[in-house]
């Protein structure tokens, strides 16, 4: 009778062990799911927000090309005045001497 008792709650103890490990085991996938889903979730966040600054970068340089063009354009544009300037100062000098 002894020996019965001991063996029963032998088998209880360990089909009580197995299925809490089932159990564990069911619930530890359940929470790696859920991190994969999160993972995943940031990881097109970051490549949204990383093609939005990958835009916004182009942008700036188109932006940065025009003004040195203007500024080149500008530049010309002063080297013409000042030289013009320069000549009709010259002609006024001639004419008052």
């Amino acid at each position: 009778m002894k020996n019965q008792l001991k063996k029963t709650l032998i088998i209880f103890i360990t089909a009580t062990s197995l299925s809490a490990c089932s159990n564990l085991s069911t619930e530890v996938e359940n929470k790696l799911n859920e991190l994969q889903n999160k993972t995943e979730s940031l990881d097109s966040l970051i490549n949204n927000k990383v093609g939005k600054v990958l835009t916004l970068d182009s942008l700036v340089n188109k932006e940065n090309d025009k003004v040195k063009k203007l500024d080149s354009l500008i530049n010309k544009s002063t080297s013409k005045i000042d030289s013009f300037s320069s000549n009709k100062l010259k002609l006024i000098d001639k004419t008052l001497k």
